[in-house]
């Protein structure tokens, strides 16, 4: 089930219009890095519905709603891509620069579970800024015969207003208190033990009650200076820094970033240097990163003809965690273009959910998961992220993640979640638990 918005709607067919030019074609200043740092692309950003997917500088800005896309049911992401090819049918296109990223973009955001109310969405914005590389650009998407004017970034930095703090936070239980979170580990485990799944991701909501209205703005930039090497997301409501792709497609090349098995930070160089060799020895956190990688590797293995799994993980380093992590990469089979390989989306459809947000045997974990959650999880843990004409695009997992309510501006809900396995300790894990939520609660203000 699909539907197509446009804003504001036109009599008629209307083709989407789309130029990229890079940024030294705007008369801004000329140099290597005309967008030296995060805060550069994120300062072009407005505060309402803010589109966002940066990483150590890098990435997409973008803002306004030409079209929007919204999905439900178990056919939502082959109905998304639907959707985004018969825009295309009829775009026309001009990119002066030619990079990822250039020319028609799509961003999108998706529900965890096929039953879930929160189904999916994709947004098309109406303009978009870029860099990659030391290079920039600035694309327009309208719909009609012609180009409207390119638009001044320096005027559009300079009107936009600084974003506020959103004061005080007060926090409260999401579907579980602590303890009844505890006992749900508890019953997971429990679960394992006695053969019924292998592994099981939980999620952890908490709510926040803020002061003023949620400038998402403020937590993004927050995210992007404190997490550099996340991914740093805004895409309808859904905002966060996710350590974990799901998924890149570019040029038939795929990656995915897999994390499974977390230890929390003492803040101690010496102490959190000894945590980093036990996690990496720990035989609990590599099965459980075992798990998370294979399912990966197995969901690619149709669309590659050849795959690169590492043999042993390697520990990434982040300021409240520390986590097992793998590069799963691949060459697709056929990389002559668009219509001769999957897209972005369609391997991120395939690939999720992942043993490191689900658990696995998948079918059986998910099972589990609705039975000791005790709520709608919606989009979190759910692809997130961005695609292009070509298909190419990157998707992560909505993890580390806050959703703005779409009715009370003051109403934030966090999210984190843990793998169990058949050795995890409920106390243990919500502790972790805990770890996972401090960026949304720093870069909230509290």
């Amino acid at each position: 089930m699909s539907t197509l918005t446009s804003a504001p709607a036109e009599p008629g067919p209307s083709p989407l219009v789309v130029r990229t030019v890079a940024l030294d074609d705007l008369g801004l200043p000329v140099t290597a890095d005309p967008l030296p740092d995060p805060a550069d692309l994120l300062g072009l950003l407005p505060g309402e519905a803010p589109l966002a997917w940066v990483r150590r500088g890098d990435g997409l800005v973008a803002w306004g709603e030409l079209l929007r896309l919204e999905v439900a049911g178990p056919d939502r992401f082959a109905a998304a891509e639907r959707a985004w090819r018969e825009v295309l049918a009829h775009a026309v296109v001009r990119d002066e620069v030619g990079l990822p990223g250039t020319g028609p973009v799509a961003f999108g955001s998706f529900a965890f579970d096929d039953a879930s109310p929160a189904g999916g969405v994709v947004v098309v914005p109406r303009v978009v800024v870029g860099r990659r590389g030391g290079r920039a650009w600035l694309t327009t998407l309208t719909q009609g015969a012609t180009l409207e004017p390119v638009p001044d970034l320096r005027d559009v930095r300079a009107r936009r207003e600084a974003p506020l703090s959103p004061g005080p936070v007060a926090y409260a239980d999401g579907a579980l208190t602590a303890r009844a979170w505890q006992s749900a580990v508890a019953d997971a485990a429990g679960a394992i033990r006695a053969g019924r799944v292998d592994k099981v991701v939980l999620a952890r909501d908490v709510r926040a009650r803020t002061q003023r209205p949620v400038d998402v703005r403020w937590a993004l930039d927050r995210l992007a200076q404190r997490y550099p090497s996340c991914w740093t997301f805004s895409v309808d409501g859904m905002f966060g820094a996710t350590p974990e792709l799901l998924v890149r497609s570019e040029k038939g090349l795929v990656t995915s970033r897999v994390l499974a098995g977390t230890i929390r930070r003492t803040g101690d160089d010496a102490a959190d240097t000894a945590r980093a060799a036990q996690l990496a020895h720990s035989s609990k956190d590599l099965e459980e990163h075992e798990y998370a990688v294979a399912s990966v590797a197995r969901a690619l293995e149709p669309f590659c003809s050849s795959t690169n799994v590492p043999d042993v993980p390697f520990v990434l380093h982040l300021p409240n965690v520390l986590h097992l992590a793998s590069d799963v990469t691949g060459v697709l089979t056929d990389p002559t273009g668009p219509d001769r390989h999957p897209s972005s989306l369609a391997l991120a459809a395939a690939l999720h959910p992942t043993a490191a947000v689900c658990g696995t045997p998948t079918a059986a974990a998910r099972d589990l998961i609705a039975q000791v959650e005790q709520m709608d999880r919606g989009r979190y843990a759910g692809p997130v992220g961005w695609f292009g004409a070509d298909g190419d695009g990157e998707w992560g997992i909505a993890l580390r993640c806050a959703e703005l309510s779409r009715d009370d501006r003051h109403d934030v809900r966090l999210f984190a979640g843990c793998g169990i396995v058949a050795a995890s300790d409920p106390a243990a894990e919500l502790a972790e638990s805990e770890a996972k939520l401090v960026p949304l609660r720093d870069a909230l203000g509290s």
